[in-house]
């Protein structure tokens, strides 16, 4: 059975950094890509960030290219997201998702606000 387990978030000043972490467990951790989604309320779900299987290429969306940073360790079947000089608009729920059957993680709070 597939399983996501999130962790970090909370609360950060604009201009800040929180990280968040998710590890999987269930299927073959280093074999599929991993992504990070946000969601805000009365919004769609929003791709953040991916990195592929082995970690050597990374894609951003645009508003955060620069500021996030995305990882994984396979040997610890973990994925972060490093999210750096924080905006007010990165508030969110933000979701790590797994590619070998689509699982979500539960989701993890991030809240930017002076």
């Amino acid at each position: 059975q597939v399983q996501l387990v999130q962790s970090g978030g909370g609360e950060a000043q604009p201009g800040g950094s929180l990280s968040v972490s998710c590890v999987a467990s269930g299927f073959d951790f280093s074999s599929y890509s991993m992504m990070w989604y946000r969601q805000t309320p009365g919004r769609h779900r929003e791709f953040v960030a991916s990195i592929t299987s082995s970690g050597d290429s990374s894609e951003y969306e645009d508003s955060v290219k620069g500021r996030f940073t995305i990882s994984r360790d396979n040997a610890k079947n973990m994925v972060y997201l490093q999210m750096d000089n924080l905006r007010p608009e990165d508030t969110a729920v933000y979701y790590c998702r797994e590619l070998s059957v689509g699982t979500w993680g539960p989701g993890t709070q991030v809240t930017v606000s002076s």
